[in-house]
Parts: structure tokens; C-alpha cells; sequence
């Protein structure tokens, strides 16, 4: 009996294998044009000569009020030239980073057959992590000089947890994460389960639209940080509950377990110290793969569908 179960499995997990195989040969064929153009380059290179010609072609890199003097001078500045030399030696190509983009708006485009590619441009920010990728109707701006490696030497004054994922491999995390924002249609998030929920469709948006990617990678752990949520997921799922924080409004919840920290903030001295930050997060990916696990629903539909709507018909039972 025993080996027949484990025939009957391995059958099925060949076969879902197959199918698999099959969608992402599909989603490959789809093969989305995609040029990236190396703002940062094209600025570094801006004479008095050539100046206007470049504002003409990228209108919305620049402000209409700031004169031509002032990004000549920018140029000229000794840390942007240094900004620009460490972003061109770790960017030496970006055949690696369109080949991951490509991937990307496959998937993107299989899913929403109406998605039109925009144009991509990388830029250069003064390291201004808070707006990495930026993305618009027709624009993704990238900034690679927040892309340079966790441990460069630009980001020594920056705490840990937040620098952790300054890397190349993060650069499409970040963007499916922006597209996900435009697709989630969720009214107010006054809950912490509507928070949950919200950064639970979006973690399962980007690992579905790039599969290829580990978990650790979408939800920005390391190793240790994601084993640390599973083993423990049944206790904070406890915590949720027994103290009824799923459907409090408390403003205060989304800063302790749901935005980026060193820590989510249980206030136990025992969790709280080896606790990843963004719990909340993790707790409302798992919410929403059970859902889409339990039922017959469209990506499309489920990233419109109400938060407390998953939750209940999500079946969801944290490990143990």
C-alpha cells in the first residue's frame, strides 16, 4: 500500500512538473523586446552641445526649471563622477539584468494580455534607496547606483536590514513588486489582516511573474531570516490571534510587523532579537498561497478580491 501511495505521488508531481514545463516554454515563446537605455551613461557624457538634444529625448529626467549650467556642473562634481565609475564597472553590460526583464514582462504579459513594455532607463539617484525603481505608464526608471552589492563602500551609513538587498538580482524583484502595486486593487487598509493581505498578493504576484527567483529574494530574508519564519509560523500566527490583532485598526501594528525593521516587534524579549522585520508579510504570503492552493480563481481575479474574503476562504494552517 505504502509503495503504491508513493507511486501515486511521485505520478503526480511528474506531472505537475510537466505542466509547469509547459506554461514557461509558453510564457518564453511570448519573447518581449526589451532595450535598456543607460540614462546614466548618456548624462555623464552631456556637454553644452549635446545638452538639449538629450532633454529633447528624455523630457522626464529633467525639470523645467533647472538650467543647462546645473547638470553640466552636476557632471563635474567630484562624488557623481565617482557615483558614475562605481556604477559602470559593476554595469560593465546589462545583458544579464534584460535578459531577467525580458523574463519578467513574459510573464507580466502572459498574465495581463493587455500589458504594454515600457521604456526601461537606468539613472543614477545619490544613492536614494527609497525610490530604486520607479515605475509609470510607459517608464521603469532604474537607479543601479542603489544596485552596487549590500557591502559597498557607498552604503556604509546605511543600517543593515535596509542595504541587505542592494544587489543586482534584486533589481526585477523590485520592479514585479512596482507592477504588482499598479494590479492590486484593494480598498482601505485599515487592518492589520488588510495589510497582510495586500503585501501577501504582492509577494505572490512577483514569485509568480519571476518563478525562477527564491523566496528569500522576494520577500528580501536571508537564509537564516526565512527559516526562522517557518519554524516559528505557527506561534506567531498564535500570537495574531490570541491577542486579536488580525482586524485591529491600531496605526501602530503595520510599523511592528509589517514595514521593513531589523525586527518585528512582538515585545518579547526572547522573539523579538531574532525575529526578521516584515513578519506580517511573510504571514500574509503564506494566507494568500493557501488561498490560491484551496481555490479555482485567477491571478487577475485574487489580486481584486477583498483581504477578509481570502482570509476565510483560505483554509490557511500555519506550521508546525
Amino acid at each position: 500500500m505504502k509503495k503504491l501511495v508513493f507511486v501515486i505521488g511521485l505520478l503526480f508531481m511528474l506531472h505537475a512538473c510537466k505542466q509547469e514545463h509547459t506554461l514557461e516554454n509558453n510564457i518564453a515563446a511570448i519573447d518581449t523586446k526589451v532595450t535598456i537605455e543607460r540614462f546614466d551613461q548618456i548624462l555623464a557624457q552631456a556637454t553644452a552641445d549635446n545638452l538639449p538634444e538629450i532633454r529633447a529625448e528624455y523630457p522626464f529626467m529633467f525639470s523645467g526649471t533647472d538650467k543647462d549650467s546645473l547638470w553640466l556642473s552636476r557632471n563635474k562634481d567630484t562624488i557623481q563622477q565617482e557615483l558614475v565609475a562605481e556604477v559602470n564597472a559593476t554595469y560593465k553590460t546589462t545583458a544579464a539584468l534584460q535578459k531577467d526583464i525580458v523574463s519578467l514582462f513574459n510573464h507580466i504579459k502572459y498574465y495581463f494580455p493587455e500589458f504594454q513594455p515600457p521604456r526601461i532607463i537606468t539613472t543614477t539617484s545619490m544613492v536614494d534607496y527609497r525610490n530604486s525603481v520607479i515605475v509609470t505608464e510607459g517608464l521603469a526608471l532604474i537607479a543601479l547606483d542603489t544596485y552596487l552589492g549590500k557591502d559597498h563602500r557607498f552604503y556604509e551609513g546605511i543600517q543593515k536590514f535596509i542595504r541587505e538587498n542592494f544587489e543586482a538580482h534584486q533589481i526585477t524583484v523590485d520592479l514585479s513588486k512596482a507592477y504588482a502595486d499598479r494590479y492590486i486593487y484593494q480598498e482601505e487598509r485599515r487592518t492589520l489582516l488588510d495589510e497582510m493581505v495586500y503585501y501577501g498578493k504582492q509577494l505572490y504576484f512577483s514569485a509568480t511573474m519571476l518563478p525562477h527567483k527564491t523566496a528569500e529574494q522576494h520577500i528580501g530574508y536571508t537564509p537564516e531570516q526565512l527559516e526562522w519564519a517557518k519554524l516559528n509560523e505557527h506561534y506567531i500566527w498564535r500570537y495574531f490571534v490570541e491577542r486579536e490583532l488580525l482586524f485591529s485598526t491600531d496605526t501602530k501594528l503595520p510599523v511592528r510587523f509589517i514595514k521593513p525593521a531589523p525586527f518585528s516587534k512582538f515585545y518579547l524579549a526572547e522573539i523579538d532579537g531574532d525575529s526578521p522585520g516584515k513578519i506580517g508579510q511573510y504571514i500574509g504570503w503564506q494566507i494568500v498561497n493557501a488561498y490560491m492552493a484551496h481555490n479555482e480563481v485567477s491571478l487577475k481575479d485574487m489580486l481584486k478580491t477583498k483581504p477578509k474574503v481570502i482570509f476565510d476562504n483560505s483554509k490557511f494552517k500555519p506550521r508546525k
